[in-house]
């Protein structure tokens, strides 16, 4: 069952959020092949996900936005990753994009977010350059990793400046050029492809210094860790995949499923009894340790209490935790499934290709596990990412 979710109650709608998410499943997945082939979200997806304030969570309420707590985007994310992970993807890159309105300039804000439509993602690598110029910066450089950036009408670009520092600055679509390089093993509906910009000027109030940059809205949302909520997003996508691939398992044993060389149905066989019961514990223990460091932190960021490093480290385990036993759910339920689960055909692959591939994200990275061990030893350890 479910955890309540502490958005349930809230005026904002959280929950119809997350209600929008589940209801949207069935028109996701029946354009899931589609976004597979043609390496991004196909336009009905796009626009329903829009529609639904799930490309725009983050943004406060101030500028109209949904502003949902991390609880509930997680939940939101694993809802719309389990009809289809390149789905689920799409919405948490946008989402996770849109807390920048909580750091930009407000009338930047308003321009970039103030419109309900607005979509917006990007890269948040430093691979571009800018210099100083009359009017803002003027940025060159090629980024990787720009998930959905085709259904973008904003796009960020992280930038090394002239004058030593480091910006994220938000460039119209129009100005940037997306180059097709997008061919991956999985997450393939997600055209991450590559993007470039040449000598495109910004106004400085268009950008936000992600490690420096002081948050513009007086919100909870505000006072929570950034990089922990885009580690939560991306941990969601898992959890979502994961779900799905259990349900799919079923589903197999359902429609009569049998071992070759074996009289008993899939679900008659010992081995594939006890992999569902390791894949289901897996995926309960992993959203339930997320969920719970998350509850914590939210409960110090309404209060207006910065959340010390030790629970960041927290939730960054819980995270890297939650991927990596996501995964480890969805090898269980592809194992199980024997001979039918390599064909294209089978959920069970695309579900195997989409969370090794999510896994890969920085965000989860097994690197991770040594800078909370660090800490938790009492080690000296670079927490600027935490």
């Amino acid at each position: 069952m479910d955890a309540e979710l502490p958005g349930e109650n809230d005026p904002r709608g959280s929950a119809t959020i997350v209600g929008a998410a589940r209801s949207l499943g069935p028109l996701i997945r029946s354009h899931a092949d589609e976004a597979e082939a043609a390496r991004r979200l196909p336009m009905p997806v796009v626009d329903a996900l829009r529609a639904a304030g799930l490309m725009r969570m983050c943004v406060p309420a101030m500028y109209g936005g949904p502003e949902v707590d991390p609880l509930t985007m997680v939940e939101a994310i694993a809802a719309v990753a389990e009809a289809d992970g390149a789905a689920g993807w799409c919405s948490m890159i946008a989402s996770t994009t849109s807390s920048m309105a909580l750091f930009l300039d407000p009338v930047a804000a308003i321009e970039v977010f103030g419109d309900a439509a607005t979509i917006s993602g990007g890269a948040f690598a430093p691979s571009g350059t800018g210099r100083t110029v009359e009017g803002g910066y003027e940025i060159s450089g090629r980024w990787a990793w720009g998930s959905g950036t085709q259904h973008c009408d904003w796009i960020t670009c992280g930038t090394l400046t002239d004058d030593g520092g480091f910006r994220l600055f938000f460039v119209p679509a129009a100005e940037v050029t997306i180059l097709d390089t997008w061919y991956s093993s999985g997450l393939r509906g997600t055209g991450s492809n590559d993007f470039s910009v040449d000598a495109v000027v910004v106004p400085a109030e268009r950008s936000v210094q992600p490690l420096l940059g002081r948050v513009q809205v007086d919100t909870a949302l505000g006072h929570f860790p950034n990089f922990c909520l885009l580690a939560s997003g991306v941990a969601a996508a898992t959890l979502g995949i994961a779900r799905r691939a259990i349900d799919e398992l079923v589903a197999l044993a359902d429609a009569g499923k049998r071992s070759v060389y074996s009289s008993k149905s899939l679900a008659q066989t010992t081995m594939a009894q006890v992999e569902i019961a390791r894949a289901e514990a897996l995926l309960g223990s992993a959203r339930a340790f997320l969920l719970h460091e998350l509850g914590v932190a939210w409960d110090q960021a309404v209060a207006g209490t910065r959340v010390p490093v030790e629970q960041r480290a927290r939730i960054r385990l819980a995270c890297t935790h939650a991927a990596r036993s996501a995964a480890g759910a969805v090898d269980l339920a592809y194992e199980a499934g024997g001979g039918s689960s390599v064909y294209s055909s089978s959920p069970l692959q695309r579900c195997f290709r989409d969370v090794h591939t999510a896994t890969q994200h920085l965000m989860v990275s097994t690197r991770n596990y040594e800078t909370v061990g660090k800490l938790l030893f009492g080690v000296d350890a670079d927490t600027s990412m935490l």
